[in-house]
């Protein structure tokens, strides 16, 4: 968008933020600031102001854009928040100015309520509605029905509209405002080239623990069973595809859902607690149904249509670039390239993959780079100007919208900003309480775009819509209905996600200082992400002693991708609670592999065997261990097996024995530790024990004795020639 187009769309932010409910803005958007209002001369009311006695909202609004002759019909609410009756009210319309000066005058904060200013325009008093009586508290429905003839419209543009509630002395008892937008038939402004995404994301679910059966199948455990009713019939995610087929929206997939999605149809365990590490404790989950009815609607709706896969389980990459360890990219791109693969199959799709999203629109080169890590040649960025994360995106044209080339690869594509912020910020309820923000959210929406096009009425441009990551339903019914009335009218046309990356024009990234603090807050902790590197290692290390590896590493490495998701961002309390649950489940692996403690063992005659005892509490074989025994006295007791093999069924405990030849009588001190066969390093703690060397025959004390003088007869002589040498120097 233009510069002012963004400065319209940040006035429009403002009154929807006072309009819908949602508290302030959340650490994911930056929060916008009214625009600046020049009051009136201050008067006793001005200066201790009360709140309105009467409530208006706005039900309905038909048609949605005016584009021909005929009538505005509206219906809505007025409630009597006071402690009085009132009478003789009416309810009245103002028409205000096409344009962006108007709405901005319209709206004035003054003592922590909104009053009405001059820029509300005139109030058509040929079209009023008598109010009957109202109570105290009470409320009642109203509908006011006005000819377009009498709005006094003057062509295409977004009218502010207020509707006010006057006493019989015309004084304001309440209002509500939104927008009317106009747009007569036979208007020919060019279409604004819109496309939309249609997320599908959702927090993790799936642990890194897993449990296996008597079959030797492998059952993943969930940490909860929330995605079961996500998934069924009236659930977020079921209704987000039912709402998005057949419409023509880009598809962003977070592969990770489908995994989970299909692990659920295949019988999966809920864990009793979530972040336990042992799978005996988990129950059967029960959404096996679901998942399998919500994957065969996706792939219904997703059939012709355009798919776009993202990084596995939507990593928070401006937390990683700024903080992560560089081994995890390694990990998040070898994630990514599965993830496509998984949803090409489940959904019979070729989906486009490459897309960075990071949270907020943040872009700044060190994100960029770690895109290109990860292989992701398109970022998604906030087409604001000056970027919220330290940088601004600079482009040769004379626009924003659309592509801007980086090098290196990369390309930027910006989304429009405010729009995002609007959907970010609206959260309508369910059913009839909802529908005063979601008709004022629709309004809106239709206001900014057509106000984008009238900005440059014959020029080719692109829109990007980015709504929340996790859409709500009736976001998702309300934007749906927006651009299909924009459509409908004439000033937006659907377009594909390539088209708005066709001929990117040159520009850069350029440092303009400064990090918001909410932005920061929200990101992963260092620590968070230097936990989730140790338990990359750790997990390499375990791989190394079992018999089948491939279903732990796929089953850990997943969960490693999930807890760097932008999905926890505003939870800190749930990222560390996942990230910690996979931190025990690894510990907890590898502590089950170990030595059993022994205190003392007798060692009788010239040569022995000691039994060890291996435990292996894993649900899969142990083979990629070995026991070495090393003595404290050699000339004593020694081990006369360097290294041996440790075999053990899954979950069980192994006797090793290991041979050991008795020199001399007394006791000895023995320490058994474990090594890892690939690669010789330690595993676990070593076990320290006293073998008692008893009976052994004369002749091998005499042995030793014999061996001990030569060694003493070898020293002395060593000794002698040493000095010689040093004499003759």
């Amino acid at each position: 968008m233009t510069a002012g187009a963004r400065a319209y769309g940040r006035t429009i932010a403002v009154a929807i933020a006072l309009l819908l409910p949602g508290g302030p803005a959340t650490a994911a958007t930056p929060p916008v600031r009214a625009p600046a209002v020049r009051h009136p001369p201050a008067t006793r009311d001005a200066a201790a102001p009360r709140p309105y006695p009467l409530a208006v909202a706005l039900r309905s609004l038909s048609p949605a854009v005016v584009r021909h002759d005929g009538e505005v019909r509206i219906s809505g609410t007025v409630t009597n928040t006071s402690g009085r009756r009132v009478t003789g009210a009416r309810i009245g319309l103002r028409i205000g100015a096409a344009g962006a000066a108007d709405t901005r005058g319209a709206l004035a904060v003054h003592a922590g309520r909104t009053v009405l200013t001059r820029a509300d325009g005139t109030e058509l008093t040929a079209h009023t509605a008598r109010l009957a009586r109202l109570d105290a508290h009470a409320g009642r429905r109203f509908h006011l029905t006005v000819p377009v003839s009498g709005l006094g419209l003057e062509g295409a543009g977004a009218y502010p509209l207020t509707v006010t509630a006057s006493g019989a002395d015309g004084r304001v008892l309440g209002l509500t405002r939104g927008q009317l937008p106009v747009y007569p038939d036979g208007t020919a402004l060019e279409r604004l080239r819109t496309t939309a995404l249609w997320p599908l994301t959702d927090v993790p679910h799936m642990e890194a623990l897993t449990r296996r059966t008597g079959d030797d199948s492998v059952l993943p455990v969930f940490r909860d069973d929330a995605l079961t009713a996500a998934f069924g019939p009236g659930g977020r995610l079921r209704r987000l595809v039912e709402l998005g087929e057949d419409e023509p929206v880009t598809w962003a997939i977070d592969p990770d859902l489908i995994v989970q999605a299909q692990a659920m149809t295949r019988g999966y365990r809920v864990a009793r607690t979530p972040g336990s590490s042992d799978p005996q404790e988990a129950g059967p989950g029960k959404g096996g149904k679901a998942a399998a009815g919500w994957l065969a609607a996706l792939r219904k709706a997703v059939r012709g249509r355009d798919v776009i896969v993202l990084p596995y389980a939507d990593p928070d990459l401006a937390s990683l670039a700024r903080r992560g360890d560089p081994a995890l990219a390694a990990l998040l791109r070898r994630a990514s390239a599965t993830g496509t693969a998984v949803v090409n199959r489940a959904l019979d799709v070729r989906a486009r993959d490459g897309l960075a999203w990071p949270a907020a629109g943040q872009l700044d080169a060190g994100i960029a780079g770690y895109a290109r890590r990860l292989g992701l040649d398109t970022v998604l960025a906030s087409g604001e100007g000056p970027g919220p994360y330290g940088a601004s995106l600079v482009a040769g044209g004379a626009t924003d919208d659309g592509a801007v080339a980086l090098g290196g690869g990369s390309t930027a594509l910006t989304y429009d900003a405010t729009i995002a912020s609007l959907l970010f910020r609206s959260h309508p309820a369910a059913g009839a309480a909802g529908e005063p923000a979601r008709l004022a959210l629709r309004q809106r929406l239709l206001a900014e775009t057509l106000t984008a096009v009238r900005e440059l009425p014959y020029a080719a441009r692109d829109l990007v819509v980015v709504p929340p990551r996790r859409m709500p339903v009736g976001v998702a019914r309300t934007l749906l209905s927006a651009l299909a009335a924009g459509q409908e009218a004439g000033w937006l046309g659907a377009s594909r996600f390539e088209v708005a990356l066709r001929e990117p024009e040159a520009g850069e990234l350029r440092d303009s200082g400064g990090q918001p603090a909410g932005l920061r807050a929200s990101e992963l902790p260092p620590e968070r992400l230097a936990a989730v590197a140790r338990d990359r290692r750790r997990l390499r290390a375990l791989a190394k002693v079992l018999s089948d590896a491939r279903a732990t590493v796929a089953s850990v490495r997943a969960a490693l991708a999930r807890s760097v998701s932008t999905g926890w961002r505003g939870d800190a309390a749930g990222a560390r609670a996942y990230q910690e649950g996979v931190a025990r489940y690894l510990t907890a692996s590898i502590a089950s592999v170990r030595l059993v403690p022994k205190s003392r063992v007798v060692v009788t005659g010239g040569s022995a065997t000691i039994p060890v005892t291996v435990a292996n509490g894993l649900q899969q074989d142990l083979t990629g261990v070995e026991l070495r025994v090393l003595s404290s006295r050699p000339e004593r007791a020694r081990a006369v097996d360097r290294a041996v093999a440790v075999r053990a069924s899954r979950a069980v405990s192994r006797t090793v024995r290991v041979r050991v030849s008795a020199h001399a009588n007394g006791p000895v001190r023995l320490t058994a530790q474990l090594y890892t066969r690939a690669d010789g390093r330690p595993w676990g703690a070593p076990m320290t024990f006293t073998a008692d060397v008893r009976s052994v025959p004369s002749g091998a004390v005499a042995f030793v004795a014999g061996g001990l003088g030569l060694i003493a007869l070898a020293a002395a002589l060593r000794l002698r020639t040493a000095r010689r040498r040093a004499g003759g120097g």
